[in-house]
């Protein structure tokens, strides 16, 4: 019998003498009210039956009481309070500083595979999802041509898309009768792009005292390091790319920027169109005048800092990382989110060592850092690539007086 049958014929047994002490109590009445009624036998037995069903109530008590005195413990651990979303992502930064402090330290993986220092063999340690969107929001903040191409998340290391260019787009069939019947049209023209990630890595020196510092100082290191190396990468690996293109004429004068504006891409690209140069080319296009005496590029009404030419945004970048090419400054100018994807494997990894690159004659930590990605040109027709040296201002034409 288990626990709960115990505790239901303990309450049986107590309403049962409830019943019997409700019909004592009726008999008392009946006898004050007319003794001759009551008969001695009836008053005897009632007694007897009271004082039985008080007996089986109280050993039905003690014997559940006795049986809960007995019963095993339960296995079953104290439900914690759930954790809020702010607090889970907190436990999982922490947990990735111990992580980082603890293969500093002890020269070991969270797996329990060593660390030798030089082994590129080693995954790393992965980045938490938080620090690692908290790294690209940080790289949006640096001159970062991802933000003009189109990025993809993936979850395997290679794949492949199939894509259809604007350019080979065909319209649908004419039907001149209702009742015509639909015949085949043109199958797309589809392009397959397939994509292999690769892994771009760096290490950096820091000094042991890192490691003493705040779980939220040692994150904010990281991810502004992190941030700084992740962009420059990105950068170089999409220019490679950007240089894919077909079309690179040679601008000589004002007339030529805007053909390459106007003229060279399909209509529907140009409204989400951008351009593209290094600072030595900005500065030169700077100077640049239209037939009216005013500058080529001008400030955003909304915002002066950033500049426009024809309403298109100008995105700038350092020389070093957009250089010039036998002295001609470089020019882009379309929609490279149609034209270029990153696919990134969000697959941002750590591995420091005190021990190997000459971390343990410093008594430094070097850290390695390794980001996963690959970027593949879509479509040669979404923008254009162009040079320049010089360009001429806009010759002022005189009105002819008659």
């Amino acid at each position: 019998m288990n626990i709960n049958q115990l505790h239901d014929d303990w309450i049986s047994a107590g309403n049962k003498v409830q019943d019997l002490l409700d019909q004592k109590i009726a008999l008392n009445e009946k006898y004050k009210a007319n003794p001759e009624d009551v008969n001695e036998d009836e008053m005897k037995d009632l007694a007897e039956n009271y004082a039985k069903a008080v007996k089986a109530r109280d050993f039905a008590k003690q014997t559940y009481e006795d049986a809960r005195a007995t019963e095993k413990p339960t296995d079953k651990k104290p439900v914690e309070p759930k954790k809020s979303e702010k607090e889970l992502a907190k436990d999982i930064k922490n947990k990735f500083v111990a992580d980082f402090k603890n293969m500093v330290t002890s020269g070991t993986m969270p797996d329990g595979s060593k660390i030798s220092g030089n082994d590129s063999s080693n995954a790393g340690l992965t980045i938490p999802d938080d620090v690692q969107t908290a790294i690209h929001t940080l790289v949006r903040q640096y001159a970062s041509l991802e933000s003009l191409v189109n990025v993809e998340n993936v979850s395997t290391s290679h794949g492949s898309r199939v894509y259809e260019k604007l350019a080979d787009i065909t319209p649908l069939t004419n039907l001149d009768d209702e009742k015509a019947q639909i015949g085949d049209i043109d199958d797309p023209k589809l392009t397959l792009i397939k994509y292999a990630i690769h892994r771009y890595a760096g290490i950096t020196t820091a000094t042991n005292t890192l490691l003493a510092d705040t779980a939220e100082n040692i994150l904010g290191w990281l991810e502004t390091w992190a941030a700084r190396k992740d962009v420059v990468t990105r950068n170089q690996a999409i220019l490679a790319v950007m240089g894919k293109a077909p079309k690179k004429p040679t601008l000589s004068n004002f007339d030529n920027i805007k053909d390459l504006e106007n003229n060279t891409l399909d209509p529907a690209i140009i409204a989400t169109s951008a351009f593209v140069t290094n600072q030595s080319g900005f500065a030169a296009l700077a100077k640049v005048k239209d037939a009216n005496g005013d500058y080529l590029i001008q400030s955003n009404v909304t915002n002066p800092e950033t500049k426009q030419i024809g309403g298109h945004i100008v995105k700038v970048f350092a020389d070093r990382w957009l250089p010039d090419v036998s002295g001609s400054h470089p020019l882009y100018f379309g929609d490279l989110k149609q034209g270029v994807t990153l696919y990134d494997r969000q697959q941002m990894s750590v591995t420091p060592t005190n021990i190997g690159g000459g971390a343990f004659e410093t008594d430094t930590t070097k850290i390695r850092f390794i980001d996963r990605f690959d970027v593949q040109l879509i479509d040669d027709g979404a923008y254009a690539a162009a040079s320049f040296k010089a360009i001429a201002d806009q010759t002022k034409v005189n009105p002819v007086v008659k």
